[in-house]
């Protein structure tokens, strides 16, 4: 069983940035792809970013690609989401999630099989 908690959300302008962090525990954390989720204001949780092993296979969702990096670090069982440009649109409850890496990169909420508690991140304006 895999555990995940994030943080580092917060309230942050139009246009700022910030970096999430999520740590795991729990499993062999380079055996699992890392994803970035998000749930907005009446919306369901829709994929953001996945990252599936140390050499950094990625896949970002377009609405953030040139905008957010996901990476990871497996000697501390920790893996990122950087974001940058941020826009009104991007608040939300941002959750990670874990899968085993062998199925490669989900994009969707339902391949995940292991989930934080989640991380509010407001952008104001």
């Amino acid at each position: 069983q895999v555990q995940l908690v994030e943080s580092g959300g917060g309230l942050v302008q139009v246009g700022g940035s910030l970096r999430l962090s999520c740590a795991a525990s729990g499993g062999t954390f380079s055996a699992y792809t890392m994803g970035w989720l998000r749930r907005a204001p009446g919306q369901e949780r829709k994929f953001l970013a996945a990252i599936r092993d140390s050499r950094g296979e990625t896949r970002y969702a377009d609405s953030v690609k040139d905008r957010f990096i996901v990476s990871r670090d497996n000697s501390k069982n920790t893996v990122y989401l950087d974001m940058s440009s941020l826009k009104p649109e991007d608040t939300g409850v941002y959750y990670c999630a874990a899968h085993r890496s062998d199925i490669g990169l989900g994009t969707h909420a339902r391949e995940y099989d292991y989930w934080g508690q989640g991380t509010q991140v407001t952008v104001s304006s």
